[in-house]
């Protein structure tokens, strides 16, 4: 039923435009049977009102510009046949129409009031509109572009004619059609300002724009600021003299936006005369403040339109165009360091080469810059999952005119903005870091001091005001980032101190985490205590590479941890270093305390070449030295035999209080001379896990075998475990270091026990055997569990 509609509308359609076309040409003169273009020169009388069909009107221009109403008709059909009306608007040669809609309530509910193509809607009463008719011909408007069908309280967007005419078309089988039912305006317009230059032959809307014939102009859509037609490209070519750039603003600019990649209507920037050249930008949707440069005398604009069956919405564009040889000279940005951002007048980009250096100049270095100009430097380091850099700034000429009698630290002519901290990804230039200008020199007053990026990327926006001055120069230096808090090394390389005259305590973490930390990388952190202080190190995150982790239970050296790894020394006061040991995988080290007498710590990472993970995070503290035994402890010799337990043990050992950052208890034992040492545990509890999470909140440290790294323990001794140490020489060293991060645990017992070791054969004199260690003759009856071989209950004899 749609469908036969649509045929018969525009069987009837067709019919009136015969009369209506047959009426005008027999007004003008033209001969029967000829073709008259819309475009063409003929001039055309303006007729009465037709009366085929009585409803028709048609609105001719004289030649002047003219202007009109027009309303619906009047019409009483009580039998509810269908009317069909068509007005008709035509444009004297140089003219075109723009027809604009002021009320509009046609009875029906299309989808969201617009045009809805073939869709059966609008079944009782409509608007047709076509606005892109070529010629005279009587069958043209059946052939020609459908601009959509319209019904319901929303009037259609305003047209232009492509060409020379509009028709809308009425149809309604309503009983009664009131003037009222729909209003609006006619004008007829120059159409020369839609020739911005020589038109192009064969094509409908490309032009060459060239400075020779003018300067500025007027750049507009096909039909602005009517909607624009479907199916349709468009190239304006802009060719300058040499030495000339030419800019290109937009005033106005709605074109139909489908995504950010614009997939349907565009207007495409090439930097150059073709679109081989480079593409400056395409853009749809709504633009403001849209104002484009070429590089050279050459430019060229694309506007194509999607062939569609919906019909378009969106008025197109407006812009202004000027070819000028007083535009900024592009040979100040260095060609080998920095690239000219295309489509700005003056802006540039400098990306770095890694640790890369060099220099950014003001417009028309060595030159005074020229008044009126802004530019933007954007200066970026390196960002990826190996590479962190930051910029650092420094001045060596700087002249920024403040004018006469200027407020203090303002800047009420030009200046020089200054962003650190990424603000152009938000587009906050409103939230600048520095704003610089005055006069600076070498002596006094001096030059703006150094700036430092706090991340990857530094902006900076020169806007030289209506004063001149000599400018400035300025050397940029990529320095590798390593977002490690700390006094960093004056050369750059990953070196921090942290003294503790400067700051009691704080954290340390490894470079850029928590993100992953880069490949290839030796970083040193040094704990400088004073004389009368000591340092304790406390790590809340660890995790570092170890593909090929060898553990040990309590072990860390060079074996275990062979790619990635953490290292860590006491430092004495000769400058000597005193191995902790070396961490990797998960097994986060155990709480760090220097040693009285030492002058702190030096924690060491370093990193391979191959794959990375999220490094550690660690906090210092510095406090006032303790006792050579801290905490608790002491010092053990003189006897054959012994027993060392954690503190409050066999109940919990408990966490420091009132503000320490540890707890500490160091124990020293001593032989005979010519005698060692075996240690035997016969309990051990303490929180942490030795090969799946480390010690982080308490260790137990033992020195028996020099030279090396002390044995680190934590984690719980099942009863059938043998937990039994022979010493290298006649002492050895615990130490037990409790963070203050500990939940607790019931902790240790130990049994130390003054051996000898025979150089070959059995042990004499009936001594027991342990392991190649001789105990004492009275050891078996002490009632302690010298050796792991040995049996809970005494001998017989004793």
């Amino acid at each position: 039923m749609a469908a036969a509609y649509w045929l018969n509308s525009l069987g009837c359609l067709s019919l009136s435009l015969l009369c209506l076309f047959a009426t005008t040409l027999q007004v003008t003169s033209v001969l029967a049977g000829e073709t008259t273009e819309l475009s063409s020169r003929a001039s055309l009388a303006e007729p009465s009102p037709t009366k085929l069909p009585k409803c028709d009107r048609t609105f001719v221009s004289r030649g002047g510009a003219s202007n009109g109403t027009f309303h619906a008709p009047e019409l009483i059909n009580p039998n509810n046949h269908s009317r069909q009306c068509l007005y008709t608007f035509l444009a004297a040669p140089g003219q075109r129409v723009l027809v604009e809609f002021r009320t509009f309530d046609l009875r029906g509910k299309p989808p969201d009031g617009a045009a809805v193509g073939e869709l059966p809607a609008c079944m009782h009463e409509s608007m047709d509109i076509y606005s892109e008719m070529a010629s005279l011909e009587a069958g043209e408007l059946v052939n020609s572009a459908f601009g959509g069908r319209y019904c319901g309280p929303i009037p259609p967007r305003r047209r232009v004619s492509l060409h020379r005419a509009v028709a809308l078309s009425f149809y309604t089988d309503k009983m009664y059609t009131p003037p009222t039912l729909f209003t609006g305006t006619y004008q007829f317009i120059n159409a020369t300002e839609f020739e911005v230059g020589t038109p192009v032959p064969n094509t409908l809307c490309s032009f060459v724009i060239e400075a020779s014939k003018r300067k500025t102009g007027l750049l507009l859509s096909p039909t602005y600021p009517g909607i624009y037609p479907k199916d349709m490209t468009c190239n304006y070519l802009f060719s300058g003299q040499p030495g000339q750039r030419i800019r290109l603003e937009f005033r106005d600019f709605d074109l139909f936006f489908g995504g950010p990649h614009c997939p349907f209507d565009w207007v495409r920037v090439y930097d150059g005369p073709d679109n081989s050249s480079a593409v400056i930008g395409t853009y749809c949707g709504q633009q403001r403040n849209l104002v484009l440069y070429s590089s050279d005398e050459r430019l060229l604009v694309t506007f194509y339109t999607l062939p569609r069956a919906a019909s378009t919405q969106n008025r197109g564009f407006k812009g202004i165009f000027e070819f000028s040889e007083s535009f900024v000279k592009l040979d100040f940005i260095s060609k080998h360091d920095a690239e000219h951002i295309r489509g700005s007048e003056c802006d540039q980009k400098i990306l770095s080469k890694k640790e890369s250096t060099g220099f950014v100049y003001h417009p028309n270095y060595p030159f005074p810059y020229i008044q009126k100009v802004v530019c933007r430097y954007f200066i970026y380091g390196m960002q990826d999952s190996q590479n962190l850099e930051r910029v650092r700034l420094e001045f060596q000429n700087f002249s920024i005119p403040k004018g006469d009698n200027p407020k203090p630290d303002s800047c009420p002519d030009g200046y020089l903005k200054v962003y650190l901290r990424g603000q152009e990804a938000t587009d906050s230039y409103d939230k600048h870091d520095a704003e610089l200008c005055g006069e600076g020199a070498s002596g006094n007053p001096p030059f703006p001091p150094p700036l430092l990026s706090d991340g990857p990327r530094l902006v900076m926006v020169f806007s030289s005001g209506e004063l001149q001055g000599r400018g400035f120069k300025a050397k940029y230096t990529f320095e590798t980032e390593y977002r490690v808090p700390g006094t960093a090394a004056p050369g750059g390389e990953c070196a921090f101190t942290y003294r503790s005259e400067a700051k009691k305590r704080g954290e340390f973490n490894s470079p850029r985490y928590p993100s992953n930390y880069p490949s290839h990388t030796n970083c040193t952190y040094t704990l400088a205590a004073t004389p009368s202080e000591q340092v304790t190190v406390v790590f809340d995150h660890f995790k570092v590479r170890a593909d090929a982790w060898n553990a040990t239970a309590g072990v860390y050296s060079g074996a275990t941890c062979s790619e990635d790894w953490v290292e860590a020394w006491w430092v004495g006061r000769e400058g000597t270093r005193v191995p902790l040991g070396r961490w990797c995988g998960l097994a986060t080290p155990g709480p760090m305390h220097s040693p009285r007498g030492a002058t702190g710590l030096v924690i060491a990472l370093h990193t391979d070449a191959e794959a990375v993970a999220s490094g550690f995070k660690a906090r210092y503290i510095f406090e006032p030295a303790k006792s050579i035994f801290g905490d608790c402890g002491g010092n053990m010799s003189g006897a054959e035999w012994g027993v060392i337990t954690s503190p409050n043990f066999p109940q919990n050992y408990e966490q420091p209080k009132n503000g320490p950052a540890s707890r500490v208890c160091n124990w020293f034992v001593t032989a005979r001379p010519g005698k060692r040492l075996l240690l035997n545990f016969e309990y051990f509890a303490v929180e942490g896990h030795l090969t799946e999470r480390g010690c982080p909140a308490a260790v137990l440290r033992l020195w028996y075998e020099s030279p090396g790294p002390p044995l680190e323990l934590c984690g719980e001794k099942a009863p059938a475990d043998r937990w039994q140490y022979l010493s290298s020489s006649n002492s050895i060293r615990l130490s037990f270091i409790i963070a203050d991060k500990a939940v607790g645990a019931m902790g240790w017992r130990a049994v130390w026990t003054e051996v000898t070791v025979p150089e070959a054969g059995a042990c004499a004199g009936g001594a027991l055997d342990c392991g190649g260690a001789c105990l004492p003759p009275a050891a078996p009856c002490s009632g302690l569990q010298h050796c792991a071989l040995m049996p809970d209950t005494k001998p017989t004899h004793c």
